[in-house]
């Protein structure tokens, strides 16, 4: 049985790549089909500790090192699987860490949750640690369209592909097929995060407010750059408090009850490390209409004009007419909603993302 160490991150802090972590860990296909050893590299367990020093995180980082070790002697991995970061210093880290890999003579699989690598390209130290870390070794991206940041060190036989999936958000499908509220109900889920479209989509909403269109828009996600109070002076200014809600962070049942409760998702992104959206995945699976943008391999996930469209960034106007058009027809907010969650059973329930992952590791 091929054994395989699995260097990756688990919530918390929730993000993607610690949601697919956890995914790859509890992974009953892949646990009986390898031998598995896993190690979280992530020595930020809370959002509060994320970007700050302390003594647990120096004690947590030195932990992480001797457990890479301990496998590295005694257990002797065939293959590493490594959930690389590709950028600022978080890469430098892992490529340290890839040194040491090397040393022990280990052949690597990176699964890329991120990119930035054609951004830092240009930059003498970026470039030699780059070549160092891709070469001779078999990279995972989550969508074709994410290779063009890579292809100056990794040659496309050494590519595979393996979009994310997700656990069913078991959101009532018969009633949902049944129900449009009135007013229009739009849900936005992620952090307030400037560049994941708040402000584009808060524009958006005062747009249909002045046209007269009757919805509810609700942002849930923890706060980032922008806070409640600057959040809701937005608002306020714009006088369509009574139209815009942030409703904070939801979990579990109530995270579940906004999925079951929306009737259009929209998410306007521009962050530049948005790669393959999980969120959108939960909405797809959830029977929502998508309204999102042209970033990452969210193309590969929305089909314009068939589970959703997809709109320029930052462009607050087409981004309220894609709206307007699925505010004033539920049927096709339905259409929609339905053609997204049959490409979800097709594509990205985790089921067959564990089996695609299995292939690809069975493979180097």
């Amino acid at each position: 049985m091929k054994k395989i160490l699995f260097i990756l991150h688990f919530p918390p802090p929730v993000h993607g790549s610690s949601i697919v972590g956890l995914s790859i860990k509890e992974s009953k296909i892949i646990n009986e089909t390898f031998d598995c050893r896993y190690i979280n590299l992530l020595v930020s367990r809370t959002m509060v500790e994320t970007g700050k020093l302390s003594i647990t995180k120096i004690i947590r980082f030195f932990s992480v090192w001797f457990e890479l070790l301990q496998n590295l002697i005694w257990n002797k991995p065939d293959i590493c699987y490594l959930a690389l970061s590709t950028s600022s210093k978080s890469f430098y880290k892992d490529a340290f860490l890839v040194f040491w890999l090397r040393i022990f003579g280990v052949k690597v699989v990176y699964h890329l949750h991120n990119k930035g690598v054609s951004t830092y390209e240009g930059q003498f130290i970026d470039r030699l640690l780059y070549r160092f870390v891709f070469k001779n070794s078999k990279v995972i991206l989550l969508s074709e369209k994410l290779y063009p940041d890579i292809k100056t060190f990794v040659p496309i036989s050494d590519v595979s592909i393996c979009p994310n999936g997700i656990e069913d958000m078991a959101v009532d499908l018969e009633e949902k097929k049944q129900s449009h509220s009135e007013p229009t109900k739009i849900l936005f889920l992620s952090n307030l995060i400037e560049t994941k479209g708040v402000t584009v989509l808060i524009e958006a909403c005062d747009i249909l407010n002045r046209k007269g269109l009757n919805f509810k828009c609700d942002f849930i996600g923890a706060e980032g750059d922008l806070n409640a109070a600057q959040f809701r002076e937005k608002v306020n200014k714009l006088g369509i408090d009574d139209k815009v809600n942030y409703l904070g962070k939801r979990y579990g049942k109530d995270k579940l009850e906004a999925f079951s409760n929306a009737d259009i998702f929209a998410f306007p992104t521009y962050y530049n490390n948005e790669c393959f959206p999980l969120v959108l995945l939960e909405a797809m699976s959830a029977n929502l209409p998508i309204v999102s943008t042209f970033e990452g391999g969210i193309p590969d996930i929305v089909d314009m004009g068939k589970t959703g469209y997809l709109v320029p960034q930052k462009d607050a106007e087409t981004l309220a007419g894609k709206l307007e058009i699925l505010i004033k027809n539920p049927e096709l907010c339905r259409e929609f909603g339905d053609a997204g969650r049959k490409k979800y059973e097709k594509e990205f329930t985790l089921d067959i993302f564990e089996r695609k992952m299995t292939e690809i590791l069975m493979s180097v």
